[in-house]
């Protein structure tokens, strides 16, 4: 690429004040939460119009600049990382809600909206927007539609996915484009919307939103149970289910993952046994508090199969909120206990027992430590390899040997590379072990249809 400064005066005659070349906003534009990785951008946009990202990425595809889309920067793949610098797009000026339409249970939003905010906005109106990512006080809702995030309710209403109908989209050569139509049903050609949900940044920046409501529930119940074993709590996830039980939320968390955060929260509200292994963080939800009731007993004689300590009952609405900020705050807790990576797996909610021994087995064999937690509902465990004391050298080079290996162990057990954080720049290299060659050949091809001069996001998933 030519030295860069020669487009900065095209930019700011774009976009004025809005473009940054400072070094604070070039290193806070450099990274995103995954690990310690950090690389600059040549420059920092923040556009405010679907025509003006048209401008811009008109103008790099010309040039054949590299654009990174940059959300809230709260990935854990790498996805906002500017590889080979260029632009980084921020998405922060489109932060508006700009209809709820509750005759047809829909809301139209921009990227840039934080999800808790849109799922306060709705609740207001007695609707409900399911998907809540552990970091959905600070998350964009364009970057959950980018790495299709899910979270504790997607065991019972669904991930991203199941609520996006319609997407305005920026294309890599400057056209904007709507993916489809704001029905329920729509069997009218190819579905791009589902194309770009989860494409990471990769084929278009998405500009406006339209996602599907539901009504809110009106009351939940929430428990804690204590297990001496982390595979058989395991085991008791797939029974809840078998019994005929579907929780709204349904948790794993390892001994260590619950004390760290503990401690990173300052939080003694409850106490962690020495002979506690592992916790299932369960919850039921509806509009009957009768049936809730119910639901929770057979919850009760399912545990009673398995070797529990005492159930704690959340007795107050402090309390059910505390639960949830020790779940939701784990990834935090870790992180500041070591530099990790965390490898987001998900198999068969049958097959999770097995997944955590093979976890524990090959931690064992090479020699690191892991904490485990995650959305045991989906079969979907978030696993923390920590750095701690170990080499740069065994971190660079021995360390990827051990993930490869896990990821083949759940591959044979039916299951994928990540669940909801997406391949980004840190799993790319495993991309072989769940698709063929013609599989990536696909892949690589619908990518070079809708980014001919590969500038979006480029060094991402392939």
């Amino acid at each position: 690429m030519t030295d860069f400064t020669s487009h900065i005066d095209f930019f700011k005659s774009l976009i004025g004040d809005r473009c940054f070349i400072d070094d604070v906003s070039k290193e806070k534009y450099s990274h995103d939460e995954t690990e310690d990785i950090s690389i600059l951008p040549d420059i920092v946009l923040k556009p405010e119009t679907p025509e003006e990202i048209s401008e811009i990425l008109i103008h790099c595809n010309k040039h054949a600049i590299p654009v990174t889309p940059s959300g809230a920067r709260t990935g854990l793949s790498g996805g906002a990382i500017p590889l080979h610098g260029g632009v980084a797009l921020s998405m922060e000026r489109f932060n508006k809600i700009l209809s709820i339409d509750e005759n047809n249970l829909q809301v139209i939003t921009e990227p840039g909206v934080i999800t808790q905010v849109l799922q306060e906005a709705v609740k207001e109106k007695g609707l409900f927007y399911p998907p809540d990512p552990a970091s959905k006080g600070s998350c964009f809702i364009g970057g959950n539609i980018s790495e299709n995030s899910g979270g504790p309710k997607a065991v019972k209403y669904g991930v991203t996915s199941d609520y996006v109908l319609n997407l305005e989209v920026v294309l890599p050569t400057g056209e904007i484009i709507w993916t489809g139509a704001n029905v329920l049903k729509n069997a009218t050609g190819y579905n791009l919307t589902q194309l770009i949900v989860g494409s990471e940044g990769t084929l278009g920046v998405i500009t406006k939103i339209v996602l599907k409501l539901i009504p809110h529930p009106t009351a939940d119940l929430l428990m804690l149970v204590p297990f001496f074993n982390s595979e058989e709590a395991c085991t008791a996830v797939a029974a809840l289910f078998n019994a005929g039980i579907t929780p709204s939320g349904l948790e794993f968390m390892e001994r260590d993952a619950l004390l760290w955060t503990k401690a990173f929260l300052n939080d003694e509200s409850i106490q962690i046994a020495d002979n506690h292994a592992a916790h299932l963080l369960i919850e039921v939800d509806g509009f009957n508090s009768d049936l809730l009731m119910e639901d929770c007993s057979k919850i009760m004689e399912v545990l009673e199969r398995f070797k529990t300590d005492e159930i704690l009952f959340a007795e107050s609405e402090a309390q059910k909120s505390a639960l949830w900020r020790l779940r939701r705050s784990v990834g935090e807790a870790v992180k500041s206990n070591s530099i990790y990576k965390e490898e987001d797996t998900v198999v068969p909610r049958f097959e999770l027992p097995k997944l955590l021994h093979h976890v524990k087995r090959i931690g064992e064999q090479y020699g690191f430590k892991s904490v485990c937690y995650g959305h045991a509902g989906d079969g979907n465990l978030h696993i923390n390899i920590l750095k701690g004391e170990l080499s740069d050298e065994f971190w660079s080079n021995e360390l990827p040997k051990a993930i490869r290996e896990l990821f083949i162990e759940v591959v044979k057990l039916g299951g994928t590379l990540s669940g909801e954080h997406g391949i980004g720049l840190v799993q790319k290299e495993y991309m072989d072990i769940a698709f063929d060659s013609k599989s990536l050949e696909l892949m690589r091809s619908i990518k070079n249809v809708f980014d001919p001069k590969g500038i979006l996001n480029p060094g991402k998933i392939f």
